[in-house]
Order: C-alpha cells, then structure tokens, then sequence
C-alpha cells in the first residue's frame, strides 16, 4: 500500500472522530439547556387516564358519533370520513398542480445544464458575451435564491401567514401547499438534471443541436422518470400535509379529527385516523406501481 494512503487514513479517521465527538457534544449541550431528564417522558396520573382512553379507542374505532347529540341532518359518520377524506384529496392535488408548474419552471431556470451544456462552451459565451454571461449569472443565482427561500419555510408556517391574509379560503390552504412544495420539486428537478449523464449530450451537439435542442432532447428525457417519481411521491406528502391543515380550520379531515379530540370522542378519532391511514397506504400502492412503470420505461 503507497505510504500517503497510510497516512491519510489516521487523518480521515481522526478527522471523523473529531466530527462524531462535537456532534456528541452539542447533543448533550441541547439537552442541557433544555433541562430534559428521561422521567419527562411518563405521564402523570390524569394523563395515563387520558392516555387509557385513547388507546382503547384503538381497539374500538366509532362507526357512529359517540355523545348521540349530532344534529338530526347530520350525515352519517363514516359519509363524513368519506367526504373529508375527499376534500382532503383535493387539496393535496390543488396544491401539487400549482406546485408542479413552479417547480418545472423554477427547476429548469435552477438547473445550470440549462444555461451552459460544457466547460469548453461556457468559456467561449464567457469571451463572446460577458454581458450576456452576466445576466444569465445574475438570473440563474437569482432563482436559486427564491427557491430557498421557498422551501426554508414550512407549509403549516404559510398558512398560518396566508390565513392571516387572506382568511379561511380554499386558495389560502392551495397557495400554502404549493409555494413550498414548488421550492422542494424546483431544488430536487434542478439537481436531476444537472446529474444526467452527458453522453446524448455530446452525441447532439455533434450533430450540430442549439442548446435548447439539447436540453429538451438529451437531458430532459433521461431526467424524466426521476423527475415523475419525485413527484408521486411529493403528492403523498401533500396528502398528509393537507390533512394537518385541516387543524387551522381547513375542511380536511384534520378539522374533525380536532374537533372529536377535543371533545374526548377517542373513538371518533381513531375512526378518522385508520381512514387516513387506509387513503396513505392506497395512494403509497398505486403511486409505487406508477413510479416502477414510469421509471422503467
């Protein structure tokens, strides 16, 4: 083995102690501050009885409303599972297609192989059109920027800003899904195409291609099923996020599961829980059959 190999290791290994020992460290350090001790984690003597009853719910989910004070036109208990379960869909799909849009638009402008296809070429646009170059520096960092900023804030944060804006509408919970889900997809679909292989690449601007021929024909095509993939998989994430928006005042089925927790209707609760775990592992089967056949084309 060469003698730098042999020196090098100890510096790796030392270098990633160093690294786990300041992670232990600052791990300790939060726990500290925070004044955490194991015994937190056991409930007292009115929440092992609230706990008791939750669990015991489990074992017995509601086919009807609990309390039998529901109005006489209320539906059914498990029709309004089966409506909210609705409205949280289509939520979920209202904010994925807006997502879709920017993250498409934004994960293009945000992809560096869609300014420049090589090194060799960028240096000679760099020579024959620095203020061109300039601009289209200027516009790429810039879209990087606003898709971060995007992303950095959390779905429940824009609705809790959106519904102090525009109040309790549909578009308010749409525009709170989409706006970070948009920034994730355009991160995501820019790195995508940045980490296609080069080879169909090379092979088009043999033939003479333009660069958004390239882009479109050598590029896009090998990043597509990823691309699909990501995004299945985004929506069902979007599912569960529209379901916790329902606890802002949303009619997804978040909005009734707080409202039977907070009238101690654990059977209820548990009612719509299963429901939403039934629709999750649904869409988990028929979203992981397209993402093989989309990917395997």
């Amino acid at each position: 083995m060469p003698a730098e190999a042999l020196g090098a290791r100890p510096s790796s290994v030392s270098r990633r102690g160093r690294l786990l020992t300041g992670l232990l460290l600052a791990a300790g350090l939060a726990w500290a501050s925070l004044g955490l001790a194991p015994g937190d984690a056991l409930p007292g003597e009115t929440g092992r009885g609230i706990l008791r009853l939750f669990c015991e719910g489990a074992l017995s989910p509601a086919l009807t409303y609990e309390d039998g004070s529901a109005p006489a036109d209320a539906p059914l208990l498990l029709v309004r599972v089966g409506g909210a379960l609705w409205k949280t869909l289509i939520f979920a799909a209202a904010g994925m297609s807006l997502a879709l849009v920017i993250g498409l638009l934004f994960g293009f402008l945000g992809a560096r192989s869609w300014w420049t296809d090589d090194e060799r070429e960028c240096e000679v646009r760099a020579r024959a059109r620095a203020p061109v170059r300039r601009v289209m520096t200027l516009v790429h960092v810039s879209v990087r920027v606003l898709i971060a900023l995007m992303r950095s804030v959390h779905e429940l944060l824009w609705a809790v800003l959106l519904l102090a804006a525009l109040g309790l509408t549909s578009f308010s919970a749409v525009i709170a899904i989409a706006i970070p889900y948009g920034g994730t997809l355009a991160k995501v679909f820019s790195e995508m195409l940045d980490e296609c292989p080069r080879d169909s690449v090379r092979s088009l601007r043999a033939i003479g291609a333009g660069g958004v021929g390239v882009f479109a024909w050598g590029l896009l095509p090998r990043a597509a099923g990823d691309m699909s993939a990501y995004a299945f998989y985004r929506f069902e994430c979007a599912v569960r996020s529209s379901a916790i928006l329902g606890f802002f005042g949303y009619p997804t089925i978040g909005y009734y599961l707080r409202l039977s927790a907070e009238n101690v209707h654990y059977r209820e609760v548990w009612t719509y829980l299963y429901a939403l775990l039934a629709l999750v592992g649904l869409l988990e089967l028929w979203s992981s059959k397209l993402r093989r056949r989309v990917v395997m084309r």
